[in-house]
């Protein structure tokens, strides 16, 4: 073999048999080294995708009820012309839908139970454009609101926790109230309940309730729409294209996107997926440095062979280099099998998760807390490159020292007793 002499010296000892009582404690602790190195990024690459699994899910589901893109008044004063600014924004070559719509809070009561929702008015023939929802109720639920006729939709927690179902009544509290002799008297109008919905995500399926966009013009006493709703080709290019429509969009508008919308959760979100990337990341690094001790104790083992090969003309950086490929290949070895395992299970985890639960006689996720039956994960490439290379990085610095040890032993100190 053609190798360099310190990588063929550095892999023999890597791969040295267990003689004795204490090479074979040297390679215990190796050993112990390598699997804590690759337990540590195998559990780093399962925890992420599975974080990662659990935003897109979370984001699928939010992004199944509200649009990509919204346009909008300033003030909460209706449109000027609705018509003409979402004929401007289909100009752009990412949208690929619009939809009116109002906005606004309001108070659902039922007897004695009261629960503040959202109220939105849509155009139940528009609304499908621009809302995966929207999309799949059109032909049933959305076709009930008929202008006039006051129908509403609620989420299907909302209307669980008012204990009604269609066919039912409400009534509906507007916060702006009207004069009267008797001094501010709120606006109240009953409405039948027409049918629910249930997208999976808490926050809209218990405080969401869709009107139809006249009615909704009726009850906030507006002149008409608020805003325009829009939906892109590319949801990631949202922030990019809710900039470029508000520079090109005619009048005095707001453009906001949804990451803009939901920020304070996506920043929750990304704040804890980077702390727990810090703290397993600890994991890999005490495993890591775990081969300093190795090391120290193969170098301690090996003094008279670093005597030899001084004796032999070896130089110190010759001999540092040897321990060092002794502790890179400890590194290597398990970052390897860290990745391995950590992908097996991370692309898995749909097959792994169930089996547990049948072994276990349990449930990882309850549908009635979580909405989500299924343990979601999505591994990615820009999370499983860093987690290899920060492991390779820590492996490779605990080699420093301990190499650097070996690389000062004198000859003549080291045979005096052999």
């Amino acid at each position: 073999m053609n190798w360099p002499y310190e990588l063929q010296i550095g892999w023999r000892y890597t791969r040295a048999g267990r003689a004795t009582r204490r090479n074979g404690f040297i390679s215990f602790i190796s050993g112990v080294s390598m699997f804590g190195i690759g337990l540590g990024v195998a559990a780093l690459i399962i925890v992420l995708s599975v974080m990662n699994g659990f935003q897109k899910e979370v984001r699928d589901r939010m992004l199944s009820v509200i649009s990509h893109v919204e346009v909008y008044a300033p003030g909460g004063q209706a449109l000027p012309d609705w018509r003409k600014t979402a004929d401007e924004a289909r100009r752009h070559p990412q949208v690929v839908g619009a939809a009116p719509f109002i906005a606004g809070q309001a108070l659902v009561a039922r007897g004695e139970d009261m629960r503040g929702v959202m109220v939105r008015g849509i155009s139940p023939t528009d609304e499908p454009s621009v809302t995966p929802l929207a999309q799949q109720l059109k032909d049933t639920v959305l076709a009930r609101l008929v202008p006039g006729e006051w129908g509403i939709v609620l989420g299907g927690e909302l209307a669980r926790q008012l204990g009604v179902r269609q066919g039912d009544k409400v009534t509906l509290v507007s916060p702006g109230g009207q004069m009267t002799p008797a001094g501010v008297v709120p606006r109240l109008k009953q409405m039948t309940v027409v049918g629910t919905f249930d997208a999976g995500h808490y926050e809209y399926d218990s405080a969401l309730a869709l009107v139809h966009l006249e009615d909704a013009a009726k009850l906030f006493r507006f002149e008409g729409p608020t805003g325009v709703q829009l939906r892109l080709h590319d949801v990631h290019q949202a922030q990019d294209v809710a900039q470029t429509l508000g520079a090109s969009l005619s009048g005095d508008l707001v453009v906001s996107d949804w990451t803009r919308t939901n920020r304070n959760w996506f920043a929750a979100v990304q704040l804890e997926k980077r702390m727990m990337f810090i703290i397993l990341t600890l994991i890999v690094a005490v495993a890591a440095f775990n081969l300093v001790s190795t090391l120290v104790m193969t170098v301690t083992d090996k003094r008279a062979d670093i005597a030899i090969l001084r004796t032999l003309g070896a130089s110190p950086r010759s001999i540092m280099g040897v321990f060092m490929v002794q502790g890179a290949v400890s590194g290597v070895i398990g970052t390897a099998a860290g990745l391995g395992l950590g992908l097996l299970v991370a692309f898995n985890i749909d097959v792994i998760v169930p089996f547990l639960e049948r072994v276990f006689n349990a449930s990882f996720l309850p549908g009635s807390i979580y909405l989500i039956s299924r343990m979601p994960s999505e591994p990615q490439a820009s999370d499983i490159v860093p987690i290899a290379l920060i492991s390779l990085v820590l492996a490779f610095l605990a080699t420093l020292y301990p190499s650097w040890r070996a690389s000062r032993v004198q000859p003549a100190e080291a045979l005096r007793y052999e």
